[in-house]
């Protein structure tokens, strides 16, 4: 039997372009196929169909007699993200990447008369295996091809180099799938193997999920090479998951010494430099020069106000001038030409006039209480004792005292309404030279004091529809009477309407005649509950504010114009992005993701962890006695790219040795290299008498494969 030379270990990797080796061939990589080729000394190439590694750029590691050259091509290639199984089924392909190999061997792709041993998964489909062997016999002409399962080649291999033992277990993680198969006597056994689809394309693709849906903002630059190289970088399997998640959940101080930062790219901002004097002092200059403007502009336009105030005042006092010279019949001709109808008419316009020349000259607006002869022609009965008139008189005499109270209350309101726009337009004047002053504080607090009458008009309206104005005393008995529903104010108004009710019709009817019918009027029109008194005054200034923002804030939106289905958003104000913006924090994330391996219904597949597949494997050996069981749990070997976590061997220990006996021997090592053991220990296998000739591809058919099985005795 030929012996073939000790493996060196790999080289340092060198780039490769194949567009320049080989012009014209255009290649692809599939997820789950990672082809590596090894020629040994006799010329057998060993290809290995199945992705062990967690690495998203694809290697093709070219071993031959005397050196490991390793060609990294990931920067020429396009990948394809799709998710398949251990098992190839897209052979196209497998073309690309037998193309590739043997043009880096210089062999030509037509003929290859070279021995080709295949890595593949365990339980391989055999109408994956024939497919392949199809592709190599009629595609290349190889003259023979066997078949071999990766996990017991580095298993195997490790053996060799004193590692583990012939009786053992072997854990193999790899991208898409994980495996655990026993060994006795040196040999694999098959049929008490186990399977789980998980492996580290999912641990990698649930990282990206979580960082993903955690800082949406940076989803560009969560690539899946970053996250792969985070995962690589960062991930470990914690000993115990439930403790390690209360550890961070407690948001301990050990629990922020795990956390990892990624800092995005990030180029700060200028620093702005402080203002100096002179830049300060030119600022105040313009504000102040701003400010003296706009009151220049507001004195010329009360001014241009007075002016014609005072040009229509002189105008109607002119008119009444002439009016004295005009008899009496020629008055209705005399002022049809301006425009008024009578003299009564032009006196009110004078006083209204002058009315508006004081509010304009900020004078305090006073009622002249002059009786003009018309007024008391109006008026004839009031002065008048009541027993020198007679019934019909005395009716008249209150209707006249009604009108005239009346007509006084109107000049009082009108009165108010002057001095209430008057307060406001000084009001607005103070708020304007506030603003002018400040104008971030003045607005900050305009909205404050907005928020503030608003949360107490709606407190007030809240209470209002839930009847909270209600008396406190209620019925200790569970039952409330009408009477009791109502407070001290309600109970007033309705005694007041029931009196009115009750006296109509048994007399004359007097309400109106004095000024306290009006204030006991306005009682009796209440229809809710206004016990505050302050209520139209904060109405009021809410109105002001409102309107104040509408006219300063462009972005400041009222409630009253929000539809019955909106809600008000604040517009949150801009703040500069900083340094910690651009950073991605890997806190609970690098030992979730890991965790999958060992539970992967985190991620909604119903199937046993690795820990417990190892259970059920031991359970599974048809060999029982002669203490086979803890001599395989005293060799259990970790093998393929998933098993390069940090704390993967402790965690798969602490879960073995729960379902074992008590003081069981239970040993868990890692292989030299998970990633390059599988192809070190095919390139050492003496395969050249169990391989499937071409001969024997064309005499029995592809069907044959189903029969066929390799023998990894070294």
């Amino acid at each position: 039997m030929q012996r073939n030379p000790p493996l060196i270990p790999p080289s340092e990797k060198r780039r490769f372009d194949p567009l320049d080796r080989n012009p014209g061939m255009y290649f692809k990589q599939e997820r789950d196929l990672s082809v590596h080729a090894i020629a040994p000394m006799m010329g057998v190439f060993v290809v290995g169909n199945e992705s062990i590694a967690d690495e998203v750029e694809f290697q093709v590691d070219v071993i031959q007699q005397t050196k490991l050259e390793a060609i990294d091509i990931s920067s020429n290639l396009a990948f394809l993200r799709e998710h398949f199984s251990s098992a190839l089924r897209r052979f196209c392909f497998a073309v690309y990447s037998h193309d590739f190999i043997f043009s880096m061997l210089n062999l030509r792709a037509e003929q290859v008369d070279h021995p080709i041993l295949i890595t593949e998964c365990v339980c391989n489909p055999v109408q994956s295996r024939s497919k392949l062997a199809e592709l190599l016999f009629e595609g290349y002409g190889v003259p023979s091809v066997a078949f071999g399962v990766d996990a017991v080649f580095s298993y195997k291999y490790n053996q060799q180099i004193g590692v583990c033992d012939k009786d053992g277990l072997a854990v193999w993680s790899g991208l898409n799938t994980s495996h655990i198969i026993p060994f006795v006597n040196g040999e694999p056994v098959f049929e008490a193997c186990c399977r789980t689809n998980i492996g580290g394309y999912h641990v990698t693709d649930y990282l990206k999920q979580l960082l993903s849906l955690k800082y949406p903002n940076h989803m560009s630059n969560i690539t899946w090479e970053k996250v792969e190289d985070l995962k690589m970088e960062h991930c470990y399997v914690a000993l115990d998951y439930a403790s390690e998640v209360r550890l961070f959940q407690k948001g301990a101080k050990e629990a922020e010494e795990k956390n990892r930062c990624w800092q995005l790219p990030w180029i700060p901002p200028p620093a702005e430099e402080p203002p100096s004097e002179e830049e300060i002092a030119r600022k105040a200059a313009i504000k102040e020069k701003q400010g003296q403007r706009l009151r220049e502009m507001a004195a010329a336009k009360r001014s241009s106000r007075i002016t014609e105030l005072e040009n229509e005042l002189q105008g109607l006092e002119f008119l009444l001038h002439q009016l004295e010279n005009v008899q009496e019949n020629d008055v209705p001709s005399f002022l049809s030409e301006t425009g008024y109808i009578s003299k009564l008419e032009i006196e009110s316009a004078v006083v209204r006039v002058t009315q508006s020349l004081k509010k304009a000259k900020r004078e305090q607006v006073e009622i002249e209480e002059k009786m003009d002869p018309s007024m008391t022609e109006k008026y004839t009965l009031i002065n008048i004792p009541d027993n020198m008139l007679s019934p019909e008189q005395l009716k008249e005499k209150r209707k006249q005292l009604f009108i005239k109270t009346t007509s006084e209350g109107r000049q009082r309101a009108k009165q108010k309404r002057f001095e209430e726009e008057l307060d406001r337009e000084r009001q607005n004047e103070l708020d304007e030279k506030k603003r002018l002053e400040n104008p971030e504080l003045y607005l900050e607090q305009l909205h404050a004091k907005h928020r503030e009458l608003s949360e107490k008009f709606e407190q007030r309206k809240r209470l209002k529809v839930n009847g909270t104005h209600t008396n406190e005393s209620h019925n200790s008995s569970g039952g409330v009477g009408c009477g009791e529903r109502l407070n001290a104010a309600q109970k007033e108004r309705m005694r007041l309407l029931t009196t009115a009710a009750f006296d109509r019709g048994k007399g004359e009817d007097t309400l109106g005649t004095r000024d306290e019918d009006w204030q006991l009027y306005k009682l009796m029109s209440k229809d809710i509950d206004d016990d505050d008194e302050g209520q139209d005054e904060d109405e009021a200034e809410l109105a002001r504010v409102t309107s104040r923002l509408q006219d300063i804030d462009p972005t400041f939106v009222a409630k009253s114009e929000i539809g019955p289905f909106q809600t008000i958003v604040e517009i949150p104000r801009f703040r500069p992005l900083t340094k910690e913006d651009f950073q991605i924090i890997l806190g609970v994330e690098r030992f979730r993701c890991p965790e999958i391996l060992f539970q992967p219904n985190m991620i909604g597949i119903d199937q046993a962890g690795m820990d417990e597949m190892a259970g059920i494997s031991i359970r599974r050996l048809p060999l029982k006695g002669n203490s086979v069981e803890e001599r395989i749990t005293n060799s259990i070997l970790m093998t393929g790219g998933s098993c390069l976590f940090p704390g993967m061997g402790e965690r798969l220990e602490a879960g073995i040795r729960k379902i074992r006996p008590f003081e069981s021997p239970i040993r868990v090592v890692r292989a030299s290299d998970p990633v390059l053991d599988a192809w070190r220990g095919a390139a050492a296998v003496p395969f050249s008498e169990q391989t499937f000739s071409r001969q024997d591809y064309y005499e029995k058919g592809e069907d044959w494969l189903r029969r066929y099985n390799l023998r990894y005795t070294f």
